[in-house]
Parts: C-alpha cells; structure tokens; sequence
C-alpha cells in the first residue's frame, strides 16, 4: 500500500482468499484492505495515538439516514455526551479533495451536527470548524486533542 501522510503504525494484517486483511482496533474484526479502508485505518491510529481520544468515543462506517437517503460516515468521535465531535470522511489516495467533497460531509453534518470536519485521502487533511448559526464552516490547522 501507498505511504500515508500520517506517523508509522503498527497495524495487524492477514492473508486468506488471496486477499489482504487489515485488523481494524474499533470494529475489533479484520477488513479487507482496500485503499480507502488504508486511509481510514490510518486515521483511526492518528486519533487514538495523536490526538489521544479513548478508543470507546471512536465508531467506524455506520450507516445514517440524510434526506430519507441511507448513507455511510467513515469515522466520527463522539464527546463523553453521546454528541458528535468530529466527523471523517475518508477518501483513497487517487481521489482529490474538492470543494464538492466537502459540501457532501456539509450536508450529512447539517443532521449530524458535529463541532468539527475533517477530510482526507491519506496524502493531504482538511479540518474544519462548524459554525451553525452563519450555516458556514472555518478552516483549522488540525482537529483538536481529546480534553475531559
């Protein structure tokens, strides 16, 4: 797999079937290891060991009705009240983040009502604050570390 712009981890792998696993530490399963589940497995390791957010305020590809539409968020981490923190999107390395991009984690976010946006492929990270009131989002240099 490519090289993230992310620190080194240590992740877990197998091979069965001719494919590769990826041991995933939130869905405590593995998974096979497909390029945007490598981007999301990084990002999962970066916000345990970085931004030092418990392991149980972080959830992995859970489904969401937008607009009576079933859709996916890659990674959200919760705030110790059951409200979200931030919400992920994660994309493979070849796709680029664009403004379209970000309007579709705007739009599940108008339901989900994260504090904070982050989007990602792996190579380049984009962080966002939300601001409800003007309907509008402001840049950030990083998402802020887990605090009681």
């Amino acid at each position: 797999m490519q090289v993230l712009n992310f620190p080194a981890y240590d992740f877990r792998f197998k091979n069965s079937e001719n494919k590769v696993y990826i041991f995933d530490v939130v869905r405590k399963k593995f998974v096979v290891l497909q390029p945007e589940e490598w981007v999301r497995q990084h990002i999962v390791h970066y916000i345990i060991t970085e931004k030092k957010y418990p392991l149980s305020l972080v959830n992995v590809e859970k489904q969401l009705k937008v607009n009576g539409m079933v859709k996916r968020y890659d990674v959200v981490i919760f705030n110790s009240d059951g409200t979200i923190k931030v919400l992920v999107e994660c994309k493979a390395p070849e796709i680029n983040i664009t403004q379209t991009v970000f309007d579709q984690i705007a739009r599940y976010n108008m339901q989900l009502q994260a504090e904070y946006l982050m989007v990602t492929n792996g190579l380049s990270h984009f962080y966002c604050e939300m601001d409800f009131q003007k309907e509008k989002y402001a840049f950030l240099r990083d998402i802020p570390e887990f605090s009681r």
